[in-house]
C-alpha cells in the first residue's frame, strides 16, 4: 500500500502514520516526491484497509500497489528519481555519459585515460579495482592500488569516480574511493551485497544480470530501496542468447519498458551489451532513441593493449566521434548532454 500524503501534510502528520505502520506490524519507508511526501508499506502479504490511514491527519490517499517491486514501482512514484552527485545529476532531462577503461592497469594508464575524459567534457569516470572475472586465471584488478588510482585521478581531475564493489568485504574501502557504487551483472542476485549498500545510501549502479528478468532486476533494486537507499540506477547491460556474433544480446526493450514500469534512471551498457567495439555508437544512439537515462561506454588509450576487454573498448578519438553524434541527437530525445560547459565537442576520427 501506498499512503500519499497532502502536500501541506506537515512533519509530524508524516511521523504518526509511519507510527501506525509500526504499529500494524509493518514497515513505513518515506519516499519524497516533488510536490508531496507518501509513504510505502512493505512487510504485509496481504492487502490493506485503506480506512486505517484516510482519517489521519494530512493524509490524502491510500491506495493499493499491484507490482511485488513497490519502492521503485511508478505505481508508489510517478515522476522520475533524479539523483545528484556532487554538482550534477542523474535522471531527469540529463542525458548523462560515464565513460573509461574495464580495469585500472596502472597508475599512468587510468590518469592519462580521466584527462583525456574531462578534456572532452565527461563528468564520470568508470574503471574497475576489483575485477570478478569468470576464469580465476584472468587479471581481477589492481584491486586497493587500484583504488588509489582512481582516487588520485578523481582529485586530478574533479570527474566522479564509478567502480564495482564485488563483496561486502571490500564495501568500505571502495566506498572511500567511490562517488557511485557498481554492482555487476554476477552479483545482481547477491543479496547480502545489496542489502549492505541499501544501508549505505550512496548510489548504486545497478546492472542486469545476463540471464535476469526484469522483474528479476527491479526486485534486486527493491533490496537496496527496502533499506533505505533510492539513490538506484538501472542499468541495461545485455543477456545472454543463442548468438554467438556478439558478446551479448542488448535488450533495448527493456529501456522504454523499465521506464514505464519504474521511476528510477535507466543506464545502457553498449559495450558489455555487444562485445564489440564497432557496434558501440550505433547502440549507444538507439539506447537514447529508446529513452536511456544515460550510457556507460568503455574507452581505453591503447585497446590492443588492455588487460581485459580491450576488444569492447573505443579509442579516445572514436569516443570524440560518439559524444559529438550523442550531443546532436539529445535535444530530438528531449535530453540535453551533460558536459563541461567549457568544451566543444568536435566530431574528428
Amino acid at each position: 500500500m501506498l499512503i500519499v500524503m497532502k502536500s501541506e501534510a506537515a512533519q509530524n502528520d508524516v511521523e504518526r502514520v509511519k507510527e501506525k505502520v509500526r504499529s500494524l506490524g509493518f514497515v513505513p519507508h518515506e519516499i519524497p516526491g516533488a510536490q508531496r511526501v507518501a509513504i510505502g508499506i512493505t512487510g504485509n502479504k496481504g492487502g490493506l484497509d485503506p480506512n486505517l490511514f484516510l482519517s489521519m491527519n494530512g493524509v490524502q490517499d491510500a491506495v493499493s500497489v499491484s507490482k511485488p517491486f513497490k519502492l521503485v514501482s511508478r505505481e508508489v512514484k510517478q515522476e522520475d528519481t533524479v539523483i545528484d552527485v556532487g554538482a550534477d545529476r542523474i535522471g531527469g532531462r540529463e542525458l548523462t555519459v560515464i565513460a573509461g577503461p574495464c580495469s585500472v592497469e596502472s597508475r599512468q594508464q587510468i590518469l592519462e585515460t580521466a584527462e583525456i575524459l574531462r578534456d572532452m567534457g565527461v563528468r564520470f569516470l568508470r574503471g574497475g579495482a576489483f575485477k570478478p572475472r569468470t576464469s580465476p586465471y584472468a587479471f581481477q584488478g589492481l584491486k586497493i592500488e587500484g583504488l588509489e588510482f582512481l582516487k588520485e585521478a578523481a582529485e586530478r581531475t574533479g570527474l566522479h569516480v564509478v567502480t564495482e564493489v564485488k563483496d561486502t568485504e571490500t564495501i568500505a574501502a571502495v566506498s572511500e574511493c567511490s562517488d557511485i557504487l557498481q554492482v555487476g551483472a554476477r552479483n545482481m542476485y547477491n543479496f547480502s551485497l545489496l542489502e549492505r549498500l541499501g544501508e549505505l545510501r550512496k548510489p548504486v549502479l545497478l546492472k542486469r544480470s545476463f540471464a535476469a528478468t526484469v522483474e528479476e532486476l527491479l526486485m534486486a533494486a527493491e533490496y537496496l530501496a527496502s533499506r533505505g537507499n533510492y539513490n538506484i540506477i538501472l542499468c541495461e547491460r545485455g543477456i545472454r542468447t543463442y548468438e554467438t556474433y556478439t558478446r551479448n544480446t542488448l535488450d533495448l526493450n527493456a529501456v522504454p519498458l523499465l521506464k514505464s514500469l519504474s521511476h528510477l534512471p535507466v543506464f545502457v551498457d553498449p559495450s558489455h551489451g555487444t562485445g564489440r567495439w564497432d557496434l558501440i555508437t550505433p547502440m549507444a544512439l538507439a539506447a537514447v532513441v529508446a529513452g536511456a537515462d544515460g550510457v556507460i561506454v568503455e574507452v581505453h588509450p591503447d585497446p590492443a593493449a588492455a588487460l581485459s576487454d580491450g576488444f569492447q573498448s573505443l579509442r579516445p578519438d572514436k569516443f570524440r566521434t560518439l559524444l559529438a553524434r550523442l550531443q546532436e541527437l539529445a535535444p530530438f530525445a528531449g535530453r540535453q548532454l551533460t558536459l563541461a560547459p567549457s568544451f566543444k565537442i568536435s566530431a574528428t576520427n
